[in-house]
């Protein structure tokens, strides 16, 4: 009987807390409580700022002062319950999506594996994102408030060596067009290499996950992005499974084709995002790449549509970069600039498209954004949203960036390693051209030679979460 998406179960368990050993009890017993308490602090530093300012004594700053205290109280209460192992409680409406979906899933969980340390973890930690929304979504003057824009913004004006040494990599490429194209399709063309190291920084552009790196200093998080092509060369033996030659072997015969890039991270994971995007374009094979942000603030770094815009006009001030990073020179500052100018040209004439309106607000309900803050992993993409998978099917590759996009792939399943891509991915195998770039943060993983785990839990315990190794994942369409 061929599998439909209406009976498609997950023929494996799912990661959760209960599991004391894994990163998910981690996760709950420790990085949640240290993210709402960031939260809070972020929220305090805001009142603050209003209490102290020349419009204190106004009603509009009384009130703001009083909803955003009620914020503070409502996340604490939340913290004290996750500490204690509460039921997770229905979400209130909010006027925003996927409200039902949630309480739903709470319902038919029946009394079973409902508390935050029981729960399975890819429901509750979405079902986390989607709870603080509320809070902020029934204020007047806290609804488009990201609580956290700040720490994005900080990690941005942190990055500045990685996203100048990209910059010149892709400014090089503009003396070297007609090299680059010349024999493209031949095996080992310079257009090939080139591929090449462009996914690779996309791929190691994730290592910037706030939600999952939320102790680690700015210096800590430079090391991470340094991307120069000998360190590439170095990383790649650290990528498990790598399907790039596939790929490349599908893009190289499109002709102005169409890719769509499901973005994770903000911060310098959209910055390498956007440098492929820009390289894509410079080939004869893309003519349009398509972003996919998430609705609401979602698992610290996530991209939003204002985030999008932000990066990009970010780079055309020219004391932004310059007031956090020393020994930058006006040339660099001025590549920066020209760089910005190109991506809005690209976004004007568009070659860059959102996969909703530039300008929408936080919360909006909107035709293509809503699946991507749901629980359900992305086998359930046929049968609850339809319009979002036809779309999908007119680009010729859709790429999912990071460990969240990842683990709704093959559902946070307990797979055994080596169990194909295309089986984990159940009613998605073969709908479009997927491509999964991931650095390994969480425990499942799929599609990994015989043998490969087993070793790899012997020289290096921490392998599935730590973020050293990667896969880089294909599923070819077939319909």
């Amino acid at each position: 009987m061929t599998e439909t998406a209406t009976s498609w179960k997950l023929p494996v368990g799912q990661f959760s807390p209960k599991d004391k050993g894994s990163i998910s009890y981690t996760t709950v017993a420790k990085r949640w409580p240290t993210i709402l308490t960031q939260i809070v602090s972020t929220l305090s530093n805001e009142i603050h700022h209003v209490t102290t300012s020349k419009e204190s004594e106004s009603e509009a700053s009384k009130e703001k002062i009083e909803e955003g205290k009620e914020i503070i109280r409502s996340i604490s209460e939340l913290k004290h319950d996750m500490g204690r192992n509460k039921v997770l409680s229905p979400i209130e409406d909010d006027g925003g999506s996927n409200v039902d979906c949630y309480n739903e899933h709470l319902k038919a969980l029946d009394g079973t594996d409902d508390t935050w340390f029981t729960a399975a973890w890819l429901f509750a930690e979405c079902y986390l994102y989607r709870r603080l929304r509320t809070y902020f979504a029934k204020t007047k003057h806290w609804n488009q408030f990201d609580p956290f824009f700040t720490q994005k913004a900080d990690t941005y004006k942190s990055s500045s060596t990685a996203i100048i040494h990209l910059a010149k990599s892709l400014k090089k490429l503009d003396g070297e067009q007609d090299e680059l194209l010349q024999g493209y399709k031949e095996k080992g063309s310079a257009m090939e290499v080139v591929f090449y190291e462009m996914m690779q920084a996309a791929l190691w552009g994730n290592a910037t996950d706030l939600s999952l790196l939320v102790d680690l200093s700015y210096s800590d998080l430079q090391k991470l992005q340094q991307l120069g092509s000998a360190s590439q060369a170095e990383q790649a033996k650290f990528i498990l499974r790598n399907d790039l030659e596939k790929v490349w072997a599908i893009v190289k015969n499109v002709k102005n084709g169409r890719v769509d890039i499901v973005l994770d991270n903000a911060i310098s994971q959209l910055y390498t995002d956007l440098i492929l995007a820009d390289f894509l374009l410079r080939t004869p094979c893309v003519s349009e790449v398509v972003f996919h942000p998430k609705d609401i603030p979602w698992f610290v770094s996530d991209v939003m549509p204002y985030d999008f815009s932000w990066a990009i006009d970010s780079l055309a001030d020219q004391t932004f970069f310059a007031k956090h990073t020393e020994g930058l020179e006006q040339e660099d500052l001025d590549i920066l600039s020209a760089l910005s100018a190109r991506w809005r040209e690209h976004l004007s004439a568009g070659r860059f498209k959102l996969s909703v309106p530039l300008d929408t607000p936080i919360g909006k309900v909107t035709d293509l954004g809503g699946f991507w803050t749901t629980q359900h992993p992305y086998q359930r993409i046929p049968e609850k949203d339809p319009k979002l998978q036809k779309e999908l099917q007119k680009s010729d590759l859709v790429i999912l960036k990071g460990d969240l996009n990842y683990r709704k792939l093959v559902a946070d399943g307990k797979w055994n390693p080596t169990t194909p891509f295309d089986t984990a991915l159940g009613p998605m195998a073969g709908q479009v051209n997927l491509l999964s770039l991931r650095t390994n943060k969480a425990d499942p993983i799929v599609g990994l030679p015989e043998g490969t785990a087993e070793r790899l839990d012997k020289e290096h315990a921490n392998w599935r979460v730590d973020g050293k190794y990667a896969v880089v994942s294909f599923s070819q369409r077939t319909q």
